[in-house]
């Protein structure tokens, strides 16, 4: 079977993937990146949501949504970050002072801002 036909009525181009054909994206790459949030969530929606991951993927609206999470999953990093430092009391003078113990408390501020956008973003 070939990888790749086009159908002369609709002008619509179709990619064998498995044993199906489903209708190809455009030959362009996508402007904008998926990123590291995104590629979490692809993995889960092909494990775990296959219904969404297969309707987004016919309507050619994946990257798009990947994409729009990345952006927020993102966003959302930064404010938690800026907020546990500011509460927990990590300053610059800290790190003049303590460098190791600036570094352990800034692991820990960024492993649990990766939980909770992990929670409420990429595993939802």
């Amino acid at each position: 079977m070939e990888k790749f036909i086009r159908d002369e009525r609709t002008g619509l181009r179709y990619e064998l993937i498995g044993d199906y054909y489903l209708i190809a994206g455009e030959d362009e790459p996508e402007g904008r990146p998926i990123g590291i949030w995104g590629q979490r969530h692809l993995r889960y929606l092909k494990q775990h949501r296959k219904v969404l991951y297969s309707e987004l993927l016919i309507s050619g609206k994946l990257n798009d949504y990947l994409a729009d999470l990345n952006e927020r999953a993102e966003e959302l990093f930064s404010r938690l970050v800026k907020q546990l430092v500011e509460k927990e009391g990590v300053t610059e003078a800290l790190k003049a002072e303590n460098l190791m113990l600036w570094v352990q408390k800034m692991n820990s501020i960024r492993n649990t801002a990766m939980e909770i956008v992990s929670n409420d973003l990429i595993y939802a």
